[in-house]
């Protein structure tokens, strides 16, 4: 080990990161092959911001922080969209982010890549030395799993190349002291905590669980919590498919919420947001709190608890030891909402796909409704579904349904078109055991197009559904019919002989009859299958016009 750019992949490598993306220049050419060389799998993107989308989509659904290796300077300007979206979604990642010497003060890429990193949400953090380098790189890690953050480590080129001190690797059996690095204990939350959530349950009719990112890994004991206190399950929708088998799951509160899942939610007594902001997404600008409810928040980040609106309660601690706390604490068990006649409607009327809605479709253009629907049908139950940005997404998010909370990527914090192609790739890469589904919008599969070339190279069954409406549908149905929609408005594209000329099969549907060839491909999938499928004007979303309202 010679430099100090192998020490650091030393030390990433012994810490247990996941697989690696990024363009390779050459400041961050030796980092890069120093982490394939230590066994780290390594992505070759063809843009940095799709190399950041495919880091952020693999780390949601791995359990494991990803990397982003980037050249100094315009790499990471190319990268920052992505990271500010993984920022903003508190993903464990950590951007390799190359940068010039102290001493380079006129160099083209010299800007403040700190400053940077920290106006989108990121931790700015940075090598220092040689002899920091070690402690500087395990505290980047611990920023980032710890604190499920996305952390800029910036590699300045002359530390870099600085010879690398001695260093005993974690799995070395003669290391006579432990590697600075012991993961944390769960934060239980305080007794009287405990106390007051117990007895809002027991008195409480109606309750409703709403679970979000915060809570992905506590799905069985708040599940067990929900069977004894009454309650029933919702989720935000980055955590969709998190209570999938359960009797009393509703699906996702907020804009993809069903008829009847909006009005459960809405009938409750007692709100509890288990690692979930229950923000304007999650709870329709408050309209799915009902007069009466208490509200209580769980989070094991103070600044998180009534951040978005009053609460009644807030417990500080972690989603899961809470859960197992407040349930021996409960007297008894109780029915609350868990009635038959509840069972028996969420039978009938959970989904969407089995809530009837007038069909849009026209002998050129089909419902997107329908569309969907007939998908869920098709595609395989082991699925990982990814979804884009745009007037579109509600579609996808709520007709096709996921096995679990690790077969959903929705990459929306930061609400940017284009991110939906790349940052599904990270997360197939993840989840390599089911079939990977990007749903996207025709103007985010344009803006990704050039990762559609990755996709074909690694060669892993992959599905593209393009809900290609020639517009930024979102805008036109904003904005109206009155107002001048020639900036966001394009002629109709052939983006399935567009697919073909990067390699994949390229399918256009304009009728229910058109999948027939998507049936084809998916007795043995192979390669990449992109649908442009022609949708019908939808006249706005259902959920638009609640989401305009944040803006």
């Amino acid at each position: 080990m010679d430099s100090v750019a192998e020490l650091i992949a030393e030390v990433l490598a012994d810490l247990g990161v996941g697989h690696a993306f990024g363009v390779v220049g050459s400041g961050n050419f030796q980092i890069t092959n120093a982490l394939r060389t230590r066994g780290v799998g390594f992505v070759a993107a063809r843009h940095e911001g799709g190399a950041a989308s495919m880091a952020d989509g693999y780390a949601r659904l791995s359990g494991r922080p990803a990397v982003l290796s980037v050249h100094q300077g315009c790499g990471l300007t190319n990268a920052i969209t992505g990271i500010g979206e993984a920022a903003k979604s508190r993903t464990p990642l950590i951007v390799l982010a190359a940068d010039t010497a102290g001493s380079a003060v006129r160099s083209n890429f010299r800007i403040d890549q700190d400053a940077l990193a920290v106006s989108v949400g990121a931790v700015a953090e940075r090598v220092h030395s040689a002899a920091s380098a070690v402690a500087d790189v395990t505290r980047a890690y611990r920023t980032a799993v710890e604190g499920r953050r996305t952390v800029v480590l910036s590699l300045p080129l002359d530390v870099q190349a600085q010879p690398a001190p001695p260093y005993q690797r974690l799995s070395d059996p003669a290391q006579p002291e432990p590697f600075p690095w012991v993961p944390p204990f769960p934060v239980r939350p305080a007794q009287e905590a405990v106390a007051a959530l117990a007895a809002l349950l027991a008195s409480a009719q109606r309750p409703v669980f709403v679970a979000g990112r915060g809570a992905r890994s506590a799905g069985l004991e708040i599940s067990s919590l929900a069977a004894r206190s009454g309650a029933l399950l919702a989720t935000s929708a980055v955590a969709n498919g998190l209570f999938r088998h359960d009797e009393f799951d509703l699906g996702i509160s907020g804009g993809f919420s069903t008829p009847l899942t909006a009005d459960l939610i809405e009938g409750a007594d007692l709100i509890v947001g288990w690692g979930c902001a229950l923000n304007m997404w999650t709870m329709r600008h408050g309209s799915l709190i009902g007069e009466d409810a208490v509200v209580v928040q769980v989070d094991d980040d103070h600044s998180a608890l009534g951040a978005h609106r009053p609460i009644s309660l807030g417990v500080l601690g972690d989603c899961a030891a809470t859960a197992r706390d407040v349930s021996e604490a409960l007297p008894s068990t109780k029915p609350g909402y868990r009635t038959s006649t509840i069972s028996q409607k969420l039978a009938q009327s959970r989904w969407w796909n089995d809530t009837p809605t007038p069909d849009l479709s026209s002998d050129t253009r089909i419902d997107p409704r329908v569309l969907s629907a007939a998908l869920d049908d098709l595609l395989p139950t082991e699925r990982m579904v990814s979804i884009d940005s745009g007037n579109f997404m509600g579609y996808p998010a709520a007709y096709l349904r996921v096995p679990d909370e690790n077969g959903f990527c929705f990459t929306q914090a930061f609400q940017s078109v284009g991110l939906g192609l790349a940052s599904g790739l990270g997360a197939a890469l993840a989840q390599p055991s089911r079939l990977a589904v990007v749903a996207t919008g025709d103007g985010g599969f344009l803006m990704g197009i050039s990762e559609l070339e990755t996709a074909v190279r690694l060669g892993i069954p992959l599905v593209v559904v393009i809900y290609d409406d020639a517009a930024y549908g979102a805008e036109v149905h904003h904005f109206g019919p009155d107002a001048d929609l020639g900036a966001v408005t394009f002629p109709d594209t052939d983006l399935a002989a567009m697919a073909t000329g990067f390699g994949a099969k390229g399918v256009t549907v304009r009728s229910v009859d058109d999948l027939a060839d998507v049936k084809d491909w998916l007795a043995t999938p192979q390669g990449v299958l992109v649908i442009d499928a022609k949708i019908a004007d939808d006249g706005g979303a259902w959920w638009l016009a609640e989401a305009f309202r944040g803006h």
